[in-house]
């Protein structure tokens, strides 16, 4: 009778949690909605993998105790998750589509200020690459203009003829005429981005380059190895206290530097093209906000797991986002080693 009583406990619990997770999978699905001010639901969309892992594991469990009524609701949770999945997987059914003829093949890359070296070796790797690729836009973040004595922009140039200087570490580069350019400052942070109106081919396209607020956490594990190297004694619940606060001051920050990045966007009488650096995960707020309108170019022709940060391979926070006049051919990263990022690139037919 005992056993009886602790099997039924458990199968109570288990039910409890199958609920409180099919709640929560469903209000992270929702999270992007909100402003980041609104920290749980914020930060329940970064919980989005965890939970549909969850859900999977409890739908094995209630299949394999054939309590089909309970099935239902990690089954539900996982059918309205197909969207979000389709943001970082995409099965590849019909093959890619073609890469041929005519089209726009646009990079996007942080490059973490070329590791600061000096020779200027990555600057020139990186751009022999974007020659293999046959780019002809190119945005930057985190761009240094030189290496030691080399000078990056006037090499680039040499590939690239046409170049828009944003604030600071901020660049496109490109291979047909720039007609006017704009920097979209983000008031006092190192974060900002630029436009450039591009023609091509008589055709005129708005490329919006975007490097949003970073998440803070890799300055506060830095600041708290120098302390614990300097023999200060570091509290691990301070550290997690500090990640937590700036992780979502991060947020914040980003949503407000997202919805300035929309008016821009939709200001625009040219279609529009919106690549980056976001620093936040697919159906977040920002991500949401950036690309209104727009087709993430991943979801339309892109094939595989996608991850664009190599500090952890489960992340996505590079895209590359354009107007529904235009149409993806191709989307892929390359898996390069000059930075914390991964560069991403689009064919897109005009």
């Amino acid at each position: 009778m005992a056993r009886l009583a602790v099997y039924k406990y458990l199968a109570l619990l288990v039910l409890v949690l199958t609920v409180l997770v099919m709640v929560f999978t469903i209000c992270g699905l929702l999270g992007g909605f909100f402003q980041p001010s609104n920290t749980a639901l914020a930060m329940l969309v970064y919980a989005l993998p965890l939970l549909l892992l969850a859900n999977v594991v409890l739908l094995a469990y209630w299949l394999i105790r054939r309590k089909w009524h309970w099935a239902v609701m990690p089954a539900l949770s996982l059918l309205c998750s197909v969207h979000y999945v389709g943001t970082f997987y995409q099965m590849e059914l019909f093959g890619p589509n073609a890469s041929n003829g005519s089209g726009l093949v646009v990079a996007t890359y942080n490059v973490a200020r070329f590791n600061n070296e000096l020779s200027g070796f990555r600057a020139q790797d990186i751009l022999a690459e974007m020659k293999r690729q046959q780019v002809d836009v190119f945005c930057i973040q985190e761009y240094k203009a030189k290496s030691g004595e080399h000078d990056n922009t006037s090499s680039y140039m040499e590939f690239f003829p046409y170049v828009a200087k944003g604030k600071d570490d901020m660049v496109i580069f490109s291979r047909f005429p720039i007609l006017r350019t704009k920097t979209i400052s983000f008031g006092e942070t190192n974060n900002s981005a630029q436009w450039a109106e591009v023609n091509i081919r008589g055709k005129r396209i708005r490329v919006i380059n975007v490097h949003l607020q970073t998440t803070g956490i890799n300055r506060t594990l830095r600041q708290a190895a120098k302390a614990d190297y300097q023999g200060e004694l570091v509290e691990h619940n301070r550290v997690l206290r500090m990640i937590y606060g700036n992780y979502t001051q991060g947020m914040v920050i980003r949503g407000q530097q997202a919805d300035l990045i929309a008016a821009e966007r939709d200001d625009s009488k040219q279609p529009c093209i919106v690549c980056g650096d976001f620093n936040d995960v697919p159906y977040s707020y920002v991500y949401r906000t950036v690309k209104g309108p727009l087709v993430d170019g991943f979801r339309e022709c892109g094939s595989g797991y996608m991850y664009t940060f190599r500090g952890n391979k489960q992340t996505r926070i590079d895209y590359i986002f354009h107007d529904e006049r235009l149409k993806g051919q191709t989307y892929y990263k390359q898996n390069l080693t000059y930075s914390d990022h991964l560069p991403v690139f689009m064919k897109i037919q005009l």
